[in-house]
């Protein structure tokens, strides 16, 4: 069985802070959710004092998730320990995660303190924080470029006033696997109460060696390892959940370790992942990557074809992947629908059913086979949808080489039918325009993806929109086997979070 290891998904919090990574409350509850069916030990739901807005989404995640324990980060500040377990005590297991750096150049210049007064303030905030409940986290910030000595004085005595888990970041991904498992072997050699507590490791990915540096630590004895799906995160990124965790299942004889994680959900969690933030993973990126099973050499296919041990050292199924295509048409009915629903791993309420089951039929009125993928996008899509503020009622595109693009679009708004006409350069900049028109404001458009979900000529063409008005940015998604109407719906999905999300910050500070 191999000693027993827990993963701590930090998706949520350090994830998120990764440019263009931002996540709406529905979004963070869904992603939440399948975190817990993947089965991590803990989920750290963000950074409760941040912002109001991070303290609901903490707050949510804490009664919506049962199976894990949920974590609010917090400066080794009262106010912060005070806001964590205002957000994190609804949990049915709550963790306050407190944090202070603890390296000379992070106390010199950052906290401008000596040496013991972080010290005393990381004691006593443990202490604070331990009044609140049992499970508490202390993370050295910064420890892997920390004195030693200092290190293993302020891990003794934050266990003594009640930590529960003593963690050890690489916080900028400075070190190197042999260091790394030399500093976690160090601790383990010269804290004296080090067997109180679990050890925790957060590595970063600047030079590249996040991953193998967390299993370094597993090796020297971490018990606890922090991690994000698709290994996003600040700058570089953060130590990737699903290589740590397939690199434990497929090397149980050289680590002899294991974990709760439940391997088949690791691709719909990094598709889930990569659908609400916008962000793919490039396609050479291991387990997760579109080519991570894909072979091309005439080498490569033989062997497989003859024994798949060959050239695969883990198969595709065992994170979710399945090599039957889903041959469902027009001519599908809904039992065989949810059947194919079910063995993707979606039990859906009769409502969304409903909802699911009719834009099935509508895409396979225009599609000859309906694919798993096109399956996923459809329910996925319905999972993040928000309110329409505008809805789109119909749109035609007048373009070619010898004209100016000309595109009229007919809104829905209130009631009401609005249309616009507008120019542009090529039909998907005439119909952002006359959008724009419509509703009568200006956006920056940030980014624009296009890019097929399936296979073949009638492919679903699914585009992803970030639109920037005054600083802030919004996504959008839409899905169509047109590609102009896939990128006119992610463009009013964007306007629609926006008025959304500001009309959720209306209510919040009229409720303050």
């Amino acid at each position: 069985m191999g000693r027993q290891i827990k993963i701590f998904d930090t998706t949520l919090r350090d994830g998120e802070q990764s440019p263009g990574c931002s996540m709406n409350l529905k979004e963070k509850i869904q992603m939440a959710k399948q975190l817990e069916l993947m089965k991590v030990d803990v989920i750290e739901a963000g950074f409760a004092i941040a912002s109001q807005g991070d303290f609901t989404s903490v707050s949510e995640i804490a009664k919506n998730v049962k199976e894990c324990t949920v974590a609010s980060l917090s400066r080794a500040l009262t106010k912060d320990i005070d806001c964590a377990w205002e957000a994190v005590k609804y949990a049915k297991r709550p963790r306050i995660h407190t944090f202070i750096a603890t390296s000379d150049v992070h106390m010199k210049y950052k906290l401008k303190m000596k040496p013991e007064e972080v010290l005393e303030q990381a004691t006593n905030m443990v202490k604070h924080a331990k009044a609140y409940c049992e499970d508490i986290e202390f993370s050295a910030e910064d420890a892997s470029r920390s004195n030693l000595e200092f290190l293993y004085r302020i891990i003794e005595n934050v266990i003594s006033a009640g930590a529960t888990v003593v963690n050890i970041p690489d916080t900028v991904g400075y070190t190197t696997p042999d260091e790394y498992y030399h500093i976690i072997k160090s601790i383990k050699e010269n804290v004296p109460n080090i067997h109180k507590a679990e050890i925790s490791v957060h590595c970063h990915n600047d030079l590249g060696m996040a991953v193998a540096n967390t299993l370094a630590a597993a090796r020297a004895g971490a018990t606890q390892l922090e991690c994000t799906v698709n290994g996003i995160g600040e700058r570089a990124g953060n130590a990737a959940l699903e290589e740590i965790v397939m690199a434990i299942n497929t090397r149980k004889d050289f680590y002899n370790l294991s974990c709760n994680v439940d391997t088949k959900q690791i691709i719909r969690s990094s598709t889930l992942l990569s659908s609400i933030t916008g962000v793919k993973v490039q396609p050479n990126k291991a387990i997760v990557g579109v080519n991570a099973f894909a072979h091309e050499s005439g080498i490569h296919q033989h062997g497989v074809l003859q024994e798949r041990s060959t050239y695969e050292i883990m198969t595709p199924e065992s994170v979710g992947l399945s090599e039957n295509k889903m041959v469902l048409g027009k001519h599908s009915g809904r039992h065989a629908f949810e059947d194919r629903l079910k063995v993707l791993g979606y039990n859906l309420e009769k409502e969304e059913l409903d909802y699911a089951f009719t834009q099935f039929k509508d895409l396979a009125d225009k599609k000859k086979v309906v694919y798993n993928r096109d399956i996923e996008a459809i329910v996925t899509k319905n999972a993040v949808e928000i309110p329409e503020t505008y809805e789109l009622k119909r749109f035609i595109i007048n373009s070619g080489n010898a004209i100016t693009a000309t595109a009229s679009i007919v809104l829905k708004y209130m009631d009401q039918e609005i249309e616009e006409v507008s120019t542009g350069d090529g039909p998907v900049d005439a119909a952002f325009k006359a959008i724009e028109k419509n509703i009568g404001m200006d956006f920056t458009l940030d980014d624009y993806v296009l890019q097929s979900v399936t296979e073949g000529k009638d492919a679903q063409g699914e585009a992803i929109v970030k639109i920037r008005k005054d600083d802030e940015i919004y996504k959008g998604r839409g899905l169509s086997t047109d590609v102009v109407e896939a990128s006119i719906k992610a463009y009013l999905s964007a306007v629609n979070k926006m008025f959304h999300e500001r009309a959720l910050l209306e209510r919040e500070e009229i409720a303050s």
